[in-house]
């Protein structure tokens, strides 16, 4: 019943949404001239591994930026370690931040929904490097397909520390039911226009 609520959902925001997706990849390429998509290896159902799709909201040459920032900022090294994401990130372009904030960045995930690789609602996917923080736990994330959004998101999003994220990851797959899946994706609508706590 999940995965054919996961299909049913995705295809009808699809559709709902393209118009906002084409502005967007067509924006993208106009103030960065690179590529609209990026996509990123993720740690799926049972230890899969996938590439999750985003639009781009960082620099091309992200990776060297991060290193460059963290060599040379002791407390963003810090924030890094603590939480694998920063706060004031110099890799995000202007455009990148207005879509982060409205979560529209998000949207091409609904393309691994329709593979199976994501469920609509679910924990946030991790990289590897992320498994470790999940300690005890990691098998309830591995458990369930990771979600384009999630009881993490609607519960203060990245006011909300890593400890805090693992526990709520927890809590949904123990208790998950479709109830629990709607109420979740109506409370996302009301997070995403909380746009200071924007993942």
């Amino acid at each position: 019943m999940k995965r054919f609520v996961d299909v049913v959902l995705a295809l009808t925001v699809l559709v709902l949404a393209s118009p906002v997706m084409l502005i967007v990849a067509l924006s993208i390429r106009i103030a960065t001239g690179g590529p609209a998509l990026y996509s990123h290896e993720r740690i799926g159902f049972k230890g899969q591994s996938f590439k999750c799709y985003k639009f781009r909201s960082m620099v091309a040459n992200s990776d060297e930026i991060l290193r460059e920032h963290l060599a040379g900022n002791a407390e963003a090294a810090r924030e890094w370690q603590d939480n694998h994401k920063l706060k004031n990130d110099p890799r995000i372009t202007f455009l990148g931040a207005l879509l982060r904030k409205s979560s529209i960045d998000e949207l091409p995930q609904l393309f691994n929904v329709l593979k199976g690789q994501m469920s609509c609602i679910g924990p946030r996917p991790i990289v590897q490097d992320e498994l470790w923080r999940y300690g005890a736990s990691v098998g309830d994330y591995l458990a369930t397909r990771p979600g384009l959004t999630g009881l993490w998101q609607v519960t203060g999003r990245s006011s909300t520390d890593y400890a805090r994220r693992v526990e709520l990851d927890s809590y949904y797959v123990h208790n998950w039911s479709l109830w629990v899946d709607v109420k979740i994706l109506i409370r996302t609508v009301f997070a995403v226009m909380r746009f200071d706590e924007a993942a």
